[in-house]
């Protein structure tokens, strides 16, 4: 493959559209970045995103791009391309994949945004060289991919990887899906903010670390929150960090006998806020997983960090394209 071979790759979310030139080992060489106009509607945004592109292409005229990969938070059909469902832009059975091919005359792939950032990761970033890898990434929510046997999992629906939703605790919390109980619901940073609250309206004086930091507004307690007030060494702050890790613990060792995977990668914003978390699970899920899915197990923080995204759906499309 031509380390010199271009590629576009897109990140797409409700507040921001991040599009990056990368070439065929990872490196990115320039990006922009813009914030979504996702109240005008999908042209709108589709015009957004065309013109960041040609912008991009612009002011690098020496590196061609030979296609263009998108991630997008929705659920989208392998086959056509079309985005039946992103909430965070309220999109409904969009043909992004067409119209933006179209658009730019160049050949176009989307994928979940997770997914992308798990393509980075497992051909650019922590995975790379390894053909058995889960990522897991929690931030507000929680997402993951999975590589098995050398190929992405993409599912009978092309919704593999949605671990956020597996069922730890079925008498636990509501989730935003409408079921109890799941991963996210336990350990994504909607729920740490929920359960830190929770905790300091029960106890206000034990809460009183979390509280100042938000500037006495119990509404305004973040997992940002938690993370800054437990670098203090509050207790509060601590106790909930390990019943997080806990709970990650849980949903991991679950993923691991599932999968039984030669890498377990984690990332996101509430890995990277939480760092200590990544030590807590590695023990947690060596200890209560099967022996023999442990074995070989590395557990690894991502690589990648906030470029996961624009490199995997870079990379993404890139295979796509050599593939065919």
């Amino acid at each position: 493959m031509n380390t010199n071979q271009w590629t576009i790759g897109v990140d797409l979310g409700g507040s921001k559209i991040e599009v990056a030139l990368v070439n065929s080992s990872g490196l990115l060489n320039d990006r922009l970045r813009v914030p979504t106009d996702s109240k005008k509607g999908y042209k709108a945004v589709l015009k957004q995103i065309t013109e960041t592109i040609h912008q991009l292409c612009d002011k690098n005229g020496d590196a061609v791009p030979s296609a263009v990969g998108i991630g997008i938070p929705g659920q989208i059909s392998r086959s056509s391309g079309i985005v039946h469902y992103a909430p965070n832009l309220n999109w409904h059975e969009v043909n992004l994949e067409n119209d933006l091919s179209k658009m730019l005359d160049k050949h176009v792939r989307i994928c979940n945004d997770v997914r992308a950032a798990t393509w980075g990761e497992w051909l650019h970033g922590a995975g790379k060289s390894c053909n058995d890898i889960v990522c897991i990434f929690i931030g507000t929510g929680i997402g993951g991919g999975i590589v098995s046997d050398g190929r992405m999992l993409a599912g009978c629906n092309n919704t593999a990887g949605e671990i956020g939703h597996m069922t730890i605790d079925l008498h636990g919390p509501e989730c935003h899906c409408g079921n109890r109980g799941c991963f996210e619901a336990l350990a994504g940073g909607w729920a740490i903010a929920r359960d830190a609250q929770d905790m300091v309206k029960a106890d206000m004086k034990r809460g009183k670390v979390l509280l100042a930091i938000a500037g006495n507004d119990i509404s305004k307690i973040t997992a940002k929150t938690v993370s800054e007030a437990a670098s203090k060494n509050d207790i509060l702050a601590k106790k909930i960090i390990d019943n997080l890790a806990n709970v990650l613990i849980a949903g991991a060792t679950a993923i691991v006998n599932a999968y039984a995977p030669c890498r377990l990668i984690m990332g996101g914003g509430i890995m990277e806020g939480i760092p200590q978390l990544l030590e807590k699970v590695e023990k947690g899920v060596k200890k209560y997983a099967l022996k023999a899915a442990t074995e070989n197990l590395k557990v690894l923080p991502a690589k990648l960090h906030n470029d996961s995204g624009v490199i995997g759906a870079a990379a993404f499309a890139l295979h796509s394209i050599n593939k065919s």
